[in-house]
């Protein structure tokens, strides 16, 4: 498996967090994978065989050759039907509020074809572009360019929010909701609404996403952190919030996901994060 990240110009760096790729040869015995939510928008691009999303046990979907797969709340299962090569935009929390019009949370944990999110024209060129380019840095050219080209107003990323956000990447998940959000009880809940209506998620929702990363980094980094360790590290009330939070999210507790063949992807993506 070969998973490779690549920073973006700077004209983009407040709204995309990197490129990245995903190249895995085809086996005899293609395996399901669980992505793990990380609180990012992609726009996924598939140059190699079909990927199967699991809807439950056995029934599937083929997921779009080109889309956007919105905030995740969930693991995603999903299964190559071949050889695997990949080519992707990962947004930060809200950085892909600029480039659509639609309700980020009509986004939420599914896959959207681009068509339904620039046009059938604009995506399907930009399909077209992606698919036969030379190579990756040729990709990313085209993908800046088309981004660039469709960039709003960054003023509609508003203060409250950008600064919502950057403070819970900051502070690895770990500040509470009511300490960031100072104001008065109505006041707090409609920054809230609106915070979820471009993001996609809740502050609280991304603060539990975010938090996780940090201790799956640290999990991955440290095998030998107990669990009562990771869970004070990272300021979860106590052990077993810590699990219930851990399972929710991942789909297994900390003890197995090391071991979790199911999860071989994810642990690539945090390894590279």
């Amino acid at each position: 498996m070969e998973y490779e990240t690549y920073q973006p110009d700077l004209e983009l760096s407040d709204f995309v967090k990197c490129f990245w790729t995903l190249r895995v040869p085809a086996g005899p015995d293609p395996q399901k994978q669980r992505i793990v939510p990380d609180g990012c928008v992609e726009m996924i691009f598939t140059l190699g065989d079909d990927v199967r999303r699991y809807i439950n046990e056995t029934d599937h979907i083929i997921q779009p050759r080109g889309m956007i797969l919105g905030q995740l709340t969930e693991p995603l299962c999903i299964e190559p039907t071949g050889a695997v090569d990949t080519f992707a935009v990962r947004f930060f929390p809200g950085g892909f509020i600029p480039f659509t019009t639609l309700s980020m949370p009509d986004l939420e944990n599914t896959e959207t074809d681009m068509s339904a999110v620039f046009g059938e024209e604009d995506a399907a060129n930009l399909k077209k572009l992606v698919v036969n380019a030379a190579n990756t840095e040729e990709r990313i050219q085209i993908v800046q360019a088309f981004l660039a080209q469709k960039l709003r107003d960054a003023k509609h990323i508003d203060r409250i929010l950008r600064s919502t956000v950057d403070l819970i990447l900051a502070s690895k998940g770990r500040v509470p909701v009511g300490g960031i959000l100072q104001e008065n009880i109505l006041k707090r809940r409609q920054l809230e609404r609106r915070f979820s209506k471009l993001v996609g998620l809740s502050p609280k929702q991304l603060a539990r996403i975010v938090r996780l990363q940090s201790t799956l980094q640290m999990l991955l980094n440290n095998d030998d952190s107990s669990l009562t360790s990771l869970a004070i590290e990272n300021e979860y009330y106590d052990q077993a919030h810590f699990i219930k939070d851990f399972r929710e999210f991942t789909g297994t507790n900390p003890n197995k996901f090391l071991k979790d063949n199911a999860l071989v992807l994810s642990t690539a993506f945090y390894q590279k994060e």
